[in-house]
């Protein structure tokens, strides 16, 4: 069963707001990211080390190039979600949990604009 959200105009156009301008901050994130791993060398990007060069060195860089490509595809599954949260306010069912269709907690929605299950069935994903 699903149900109509309860929520107004102003308060889905404040929501959009904050998805569209969280969604500029995350582009402008990701434009940096992506900037930084082109600056880098080949020999780098590959791992690969010159004789003189210290292990800690590679090691280092080693350990930076997977914390941005762990950031890159958080960023990235932030932006989906987003796109997905105005996907659905322009389908009319924004703020409708998709696993339950009863509407999502408000302050929930104002804490995470992007969600898309209710507070219960996010609780329940989580123990799986």
């Amino acid at each position: 069963m699903v149900t109509k959200p309860a929520y107004t105009k102003k308060e889905l156009e404040d929501l959009r707001g904050r998805l569209l301008e969280e969604r500029r901050e995350l582009e402008s994130q990701l434009a940096t990211i992506e900037e930084s791993s082109f600056a880098t060398s080949q020999s780098d990007l590959s791992g690969e080390v010159s004789f003189d060069e210290e292990n800690a060195d590679a090691g280092t860089f080693t350990f930076e190039r997977e914390r941005d490509l762990s950031i890159e595809n958080n960023v990235r599954d932030l932006l989906g979600k987003i796109d997905r949260a105005l996907e659905r306010m322009d389908e009319g069912t924004y703020g409708i949990c998709v696993r339950c269709g009863k509407p999502i907690e408000k302050a929930r929605l104002k804490a995470l604009p992007y969600v898309d299950l209710c507070i219960k069935d996010a609780q329940a994903q989580a123990r799986r």
